[in-house]
């Protein structure tokens, strides 16, 4: 190994051996709690964002929902409580308890249609 290697190696440590340097040297004089602040705050730094990312996906979980649009059969993401339209037909649509309902004005009343077969008065 060459001087010049050696020389290149130590240039990534500097920056950290002068922080250990700095830290040992506020240690001595009795400033511990500025270490110890630092350090406290160089964890949250670390922990908070850890800890939100998986907030945020336990949240996720609970409440995005994917069904089918009661109208067209189109499969559509939405958030729990929440109003929506669908992209493909354009009914506005309400997700509640984790399924796709039409939403429909108080006072509405919703009807759906089933097609009776024909009989023949013959029989």
């Amino acid at each position: 190994m060459s001087f010049k290697t050696f020389q290149w190696n130590l240039s990534y440590l500097r920056p950290w051996i002068t922080l250990l340097a700095i830290v040992w040297l506020l240690g001595t004089l009795g400033l511990s709690w500025l270490v110890n602040s630092l350090l406290i705050i160089l964890g949250l730094l670390f922990l908070v964002p850890i800890v939100g990312f998986v907030g945020f996906r336990w949240w996720l979980q609970r409440n995005l929902i994917a069904d089918n649009c009661p109208v067209c059969g189109t499969e559509i993401t939405g958030l729990n409580n929440t109003q929506l339209q669908c992209p493909s037909c354009g009914e506005k649509l309400l997700v509640e308890n984790r399924t796709l309902k039409r939403f429909t004005p108080e006072g509405t009343i919703d009807v759906t249609a089933v097609e009776v077969p024909a009989q023949s008065i013959e029989d």
